[in-house]
């Protein structure tokens, strides 16, 4: 996965964010809500592109496991739709997907919850979950494209 200037302006932002006083964060919080909406955005769109390039038996494998993950099931006892090589990557990019959905949802909370309280410590510990989440969608989307390097590997 090639970096995406969205996400690297963003990191440099929250970088610099966690070192803002409070009257910094109230005048800039819309700045910062911008760039972590467009880096959040590009990942996306990333993420979306290379999915696409997924089999359509490799999509019906991730909407499986990604289902039974989500409703709290261990999708490893999951029947083999796919050889074990491609289900492991699939199993792994389900996994990380979640860790980062969940990442984000935490730094979305936290960011709330400063601005309701005007609290720096979580506007700063908002920009350290904000720049996990990241991280975590980077290393999704590094595992999802594993999955089409795997199958033109295979052809």
């Amino acid at each position: 996965m090639h970096r995406l200037e969205e996400v690297q302006e963003a990191k440099e932002l929250m970088n610099k964010a966690m070192e803002w006083s409070t009257f910094k964060w109230l005048w800039e919080k819309s700045t910062v809500r911008h760039k972590a909406d467009q880096a959040n955005a590009a990942l996306d769109r990333a993420e979306r592109n290379i999915k696409a390039k997924w089999s359509d038996e490799t999509k019906a494998a991730y909407k499986k496991l990604s289902s039974r993950k989500s409703q709290g099931e261990d999708p490893a006892d999951e029947q083999k739709v796919l050889d074990v090589a491609t289900s492991q990557l699939v199993k792994k990019v389900v996994d990380t997907d979640h860790a980062a959905k969940h990442a984000r949802a935490d730094a979305e909370n936290t960011f709330e919850e400063a601005e309701e309280k005007m609290s720096t410590d979580l506007a700063r510990e908002g920009c350290k979950k904000a720049i996990r989440s990241w991280e975590l969608k980077e290393k999704a989307i590094r595992n999802a494209e594993a999955l089409v390097e795997s199958a033109a590997e295979r052809e």
